[in-house]
């Protein structure tokens, strides 16, 4: 199998030591890669798989990494490699579910520098940036941000407002993103697509760095945030031709016991008529923390459905870090 990381931007979308207003060697050494093993039988390893890659943020002097929690969630082993060939074994502190941060403490010395945390509310649309992954200079690309607005995805994951960028990192899951003196400003989290002066174009989408400063002293202590667990239904709504359609439902989930189908399509929570995504989960999460009841208006088959669903903390689902 090629090594994935055998791969390069184009010179002229590299940024360069002499056009940046910070030292980029530095900057660069401060991303890692992140590996991580998952259980067959984990929650996650059907939909995320059971080895998976992408990158971190050395973001103290202790060697904390901050990643994309996707990349950690239910691991037993997690492995982090410097820019300088070094592997040290890592622990999975926390994944916060609301942010989709995730933090990872070294076993060991890991030989990289650290970032020092910027504002995204200082950035605006239009302003140039930088996309960092592991690896040097050739897996850095710079990029500008091209919007900032909410994101709801159908896992059930809703931002007030992300960062977007283009062009789009290939390799985007924990990226670094880096504003113009080279604090850190974002985290990747996904490729998507959106329509730029009527093109289809490749963006990603970064998790704000604000949102971590609130909640970090208790992720680290508690490994988790310390807000109260958003109501989890597990399903999987998606906009279909103006309608919120089920397009599937967790085995495991609350939704799948109170009877909700694949298919099914979503009209109301708690008699509020919803009509995306954002609008669905946001109706949701006023109701009350995870363990409250939410009424479903459905509709399947030409008839109308009254389902409650008594949430649940997703969480509760997750296979736990240990330390071996």
């Amino acid at each position: 199998m090629s090594d994935p990381q055998k791969w390069s931007f184009p010179e002229s979308l590299q940024p360069k030591a002499d056009e940046t207003q910070f030292d980029l060697a530095r900057a660069l050494d401060a991303v890692v890669l992140v590996r991580a093993e998952i259980p067959d039988d984990a929650f996650t390893a059907s939909a995320l798989g059971t080895e998976r890659g992408g990158y971190g943020v050395v973001i103290r002097e202790d060697g904390l990494v901050l990643t994309i929690g996707y990349l950690i969630t239910e691991a037993t082993r997690i492995w982090l490699t410097t820019n300088r060939g070094g592997v040290v074994s890592g622990y999975p502190v926390a994944y916060d579910q609301a942010t989709g941060f995730g933090l990872v403490q070294p076993l060991g010395r890991l030989d990289a520098p650290h970032l020092a945390c910027g504002l995204a509310a200082d950035i605006k649309v239009g302003d140039a940036v930088f996309a960092l992954g592991h690896g040097g200079s050739a897996h850095a690309l710079k990029t500008s941000i091209i919007a900032r607005q909410e994101f709801a995805g159908y896992w059930e994951y809703l931002l007030d407002e992300a960062l977007f960028t283009a062009p789009a990192h290939p390799q985007w899951g924990g990226a670094a993103l880096l504003d113009a003196q080279g604090d850190l400003i974002g985290i990747g989290s996904l490729l998507l697509q959106q329509e730029v002066n009527g093109e289809s174009i490749h963006v990603n989408m970064f998790v704000p760095i604000d949102l971590l400063t609130p909640i970090l002293d208790a992720m680290l202590t508690t490994g988790r945030s310390p807000h109260p667990p958003h109501p989890w239904l597990g399903m999987y709504p998606r906009e279909q031709e103006g309608k919120l359609v089920v397009g599937g439902v967790s085995a495991v989930g609350p939704a799948q016991r109170a009877g909700v189908r694949e298919g099914d399509e979503v009209r109301a929570v708690a008699e509020q008529r919803v009509l995306g995504l954002a609008g669905m989960f946001r109706a949701v999460r006023s109701l009350g923390p995870a363990g409250v009841e939410v009424p479903l208006t459905i509709a399947r088959a030409g008839q109308l459905l009254r389902i409650t669903v008594r949430s649940a903390d997703r969480n509760d689902v997750l296979k736990k870090p240990n330390l071996q």
